[in-house]
């Protein structure tokens, strides 16, 4: 069912799905990747997670699909908030025990969902699946500190600017064949996705630092899902960021090595739900 719920002021738009069995349920909400919005990626999750029997909340985050808010523009801070009040309206259901609540992100939405459940005691377990844990000090060490800075001024200099959010071929905040063969094509297809993303969202993604969550997530199990390969989402940083989680925490390797493989394409996507399916099982 179509749903509204506000966030700093701002109304987010979602889909609730409730299971046909009697409540009340465990519950999780979705978040999802770059410039996504709740009929995509997290919507393929989202179903296959109801009919396991889980209510799912799938949502546009600010700024982006039928959500208010500055269009386009990724708010790290606001997106936290967002799934702050995600989780308060999951609470509030009558379907809902909400005693019984997770968090779920696949891909950019991994992050945002383990620094949310890190600072959330309302959220009893975090899975990410494909997830990015962007780490400030990797990119630095990565890029070298003077072009990471210099990075950045490029991003602050141009906030407002739009750029395209696919291509394949010229400038884009994500560009190449394999963002373009899942935006690009019918496999997105969205009615409330927009080809375009600000300047300064590649700052917000920039200075995201997911890793330096892990620290507080002793009390807050973690499960992260993720190729073996995967050229936009580390390994190294998926697996860093289990191996520093001071709680329980599982990891699923899985024999992808295409990042989009875990948006739609079988039999990952499948693995993947199943995974996080069996770990809430345990933990809600």
């Amino acid at each position: 069912m179509r749903v509204a719920f506000d966030s700093d002021g701002i109304e987010l738009v979602g889909d609730l799905r409730v299971p046909d069995s009697a409540g009340p349920f465990a519950a999780v909400a979705l978040t999802g990747p770059f410039t996504g919005v709740k009929e995509q990626v997290v919507a393929t999750y989202a179903e296959r997670l109801t009919a396991a029997g889980l209510v799912t909340l799938a949502f546009d985050h600010r700024g982006f699909g039928e959500s208010g808010g500055r269009r386009q523009h990724e708010d790290s801070q606001g997106k936290l908030a967002d799934l702050r009040a995600a989780v308060g309206f999951l609470a509030a259901r009558a379907e809902v025990d909400p005693a019984r609540l997770g968090l779920v992100g696949v891909c950019l939405g991994g992050g945002y969902a383990v620094k949310a459940a890190a600072v959330d005691p309302r959220v009893r377990a975090v899975a990410g699946i494909a997830g990015a844990y962007n780490s400030p000090a990797a990119f630095a060490e990565g890029m070298g500190i003077e072009t990471y800075r210099a990075a950045l001024r490029g991003m602050l200099d141009r906030y407002d600017e739009f750029l395209p959010a696919v291509a394949l071929s010229g400038e884009a905040a994500m560009p190449g064949d394999e963002p373009y063969a899942y935006y690009g094509t019918d496999r997105s297809a969205s009615p409330h996705w927009r080809n375009e993303v600000t300047r300064g969202s590649l700052h917000s993604l920039m200075t995201l630092d997911v890793l330096g969550a892990a620290d507080l997530l002793r009390a807050t199990p973690l499960l992260v899902v993720h190729g073996v390969e995967d050229a936009f989402c580390s390994p190294d940083l998926a697996k860093a960021l289990s191996e520093r989680t001071p709680g329980p925490a599982e990891i699923r390797w899985l024999d992808t090595t295409v990042h989009i493989d875990l948006y739609d394409v079988e039999p990952y996507v499948g693995q993947a739900a199943e995974a996080t399916v069996e770990f809430l099982g345990k933990h809600l």
